[in-house]
């Protein structure tokens, strides 16, 4: 503890960068921690969250005793898995692409594009996928006429979306996630490519046992931090881009779309806290499990 203090002083300055860091931390992470409390509660707007009447499992009995919880679950799931291994396949690549291109105008110019989606609403995406999926005029069925096929009616047919939904979030997310490796990729030492070149290394030797080998921690922090969340389902991309249409729900439905919807239509705020209890708690399960199995693989990258 001494020595903590100590080295506390020492370094004052580093530490308190992470103050701000810190206060996010307590304010929007653990101090509405509290409100869990509300799972287990019958709450009442008028008798606020304390003076509600305790409702021990009902609300959780609700969300469980039916087949919905299943579904949105499974789908919830199978939508991340998806969302994270193709994300973090693609952001790979394009940084990878990145750290090969030596004309630094074009390497800014590539970088911009495939960042700039990044900070384009959902809401904006959903009008964007609208207009290429349009049964009548979109652009995907027009382009299927041109060839001779037939119209497809995309926003009948469930078992598209979650390719489409897949897509949309790599041309969206993955350029963020490739600055993230880009930025690791250049912290790494010009030594071992500059022994691997006077070994006769070809680039995409280089890349094989030096670049990606070196970037597994940071892969590893990346897939643990979209393990957390494979719970939690995109709300703004599921109900920007799918909306209210449920003939969509038994692929696109999700936790967080079903918790929305019961909260719209039956005013129950218990059972949506509920439901987010339930996701936090199946959260740091995956959290835990997929530690567990990097722990057993390679002790040096568990993240703890």
């Amino acid at each position: 503890m001494n020595n903590l203090l100590k080295d506390a002083i020492k370094q004052r300055y580093l530490y308190s960068m992470a103050v701000p860091g810190i206060v996010f931390l307590v304010v929007f992470s653990y101090i509405p921690l509290a409100g869990h409390v509300l799972a287990f509660k019958n709450f009442q707007i008028s008798r606020g969250i304390w003076g509600s009447s305790w409702a021990g499992w009902n609300n959780f009995r609700f969300f469980f005793s039916g087949r919905d919880w299943i579904q949105v679950t499974v789908n919830t799931v199978i939508l991340n898995a998806l969302f994270i291994v193709f994300e973090m396949a693609f952001a790979l690549l394009i940084a990878l692409f990145l750290n090969e291109i030596r004309l630094k105008w074009f390497k800014r110019t590539v970088q911009s594009v495939v960042f700039l989606p990044y900070f384009i609403s959902w809401v904006v995406v959903g009008y964007m996928a609208f207009v290429l999926f349009n049964n009548t005029d979109g652009l995907v069925n027009h382009a299927l006429r041109s060839v001779g096929l037939r119209d497809v009616d995309w926003y009948q047919t469930p078992w598209v979306w979650p390719f489409i939904l897949t897509v949309t979030r790599i041309w969206k997310n993955a350029g963020y996630l490739s600055i993230i490796l880009l930025a690791a990729i250049a912290g790494l030492s010009v030594d071992y490519y500059e022994s691997a070149r006077l070994d006769g290394a070809t680039r995409f030797q280089q890349m094989r046992f030096i670049t990606l080998p070196l970037l597994k921690p940071q892969l590893i922090i990346l897939v643990l931090l979209g393990v957390g969340r494979i719970f939690y389902g995109d709300f703004g991309m599921i109900y920007g881009i799918v909306g209210d249409n449920g003939i969509l729900f038994p692929t696109t439905d999700v936790i967080d779309t079903y918790s929305y919807r019961a909260l719209r239509q039956l005013g129950d705020f218990s059972m949506s806290s509920a439901i987010v209890l339930y996701q936090s708690v199946m959260g740091l399960a995956a959290v835990i499990s997929f530690n567990a199995i990097v722990r057993r693989i390679d002790k040096d990258s568990r993240l703890f």
